[in-house]
């Protein structure tokens, strides 16, 4: 796990005490890529719902009920789609300014960071927090007792974290040069 931890060529320990490099495995060098490309794909899907809650472009967000248009990102869905012992809570929040602001930097932060490799510890944190709030908006879920695709992703997003995948077709070994010590803002 080396080798994906870190992004580079793990080394080795001879019986004196010698360190030797080791090739990494053709599977732990795929392995690193692929969460990368995890990495990028989840990174994209965050900042997607900004632009298009931003500008309204048409996909989930008609172009009347952007953001800049005055249009409200968390309306729609906290008003209409919450269900279960939260929607109370979450239909009072609905439209409020401090709820929109704060999801909207919440998906441009956590999808720039995942895109860029950088502060993908805080951006796991942000956005599993995230994906945990939505999941409560919708209990029960619609397909599963308990788990959906909102949980899922949290847990992606604790993988990515865990083994430094911001290393990999990122600045994530650049961004750990800069903030040193302070390994959680990775």
């Amino acid at each position: 796990m080396a080798s994906i931890a870190h992004g580079r060529t793990p080394a080795t320990t001879r019986p004196g005490g010698e360190a030797v490099a080791t090739t990494e495995t053709a599977s732990a060098k795929a392995a690193r890529y692929v969460l990368a490309g995890i990495r990028l794909a989840l990174g994209w899907t965050f900042l997607w719902a900004f632009l298009d809650k931003t500008f309204g472009l048409g996909h989930e967000t008609a172009e009347k009920a952007a953001w800049v248009n005055g249009g409200s990102p968390t309306e729609g869905f906290l008003s209409h789609a919450a269900t279960g012992p939260f929607q109370g809570i979450y239909n009072d929040i609905a439209g409020q300014a401090w709820a929109d602001w704060l999801f909207m930097l919440g998906l441009l932060g956590i999808g720039l960071a995942l895109i860029l490799g950088i502060g993908v510890r805080i951006a796991a944190v942000a956005g599993g927090l995230l994906l945990v709030l939505m999941w409560t908006a919708v209990l029960p879920p619609e397909n599963n007792p308990f788990m959906d695709d909102h949980l899922i992703y949290a847990a992606v997003l604790a993988v990515l974290a865990l083994t430094n995948a911001g290393n990999t077709l990122g600045f994530g070994s650049w961004w750990s040069r800069i903030v040193g010590k302070y390994t959680w803002l990775r």
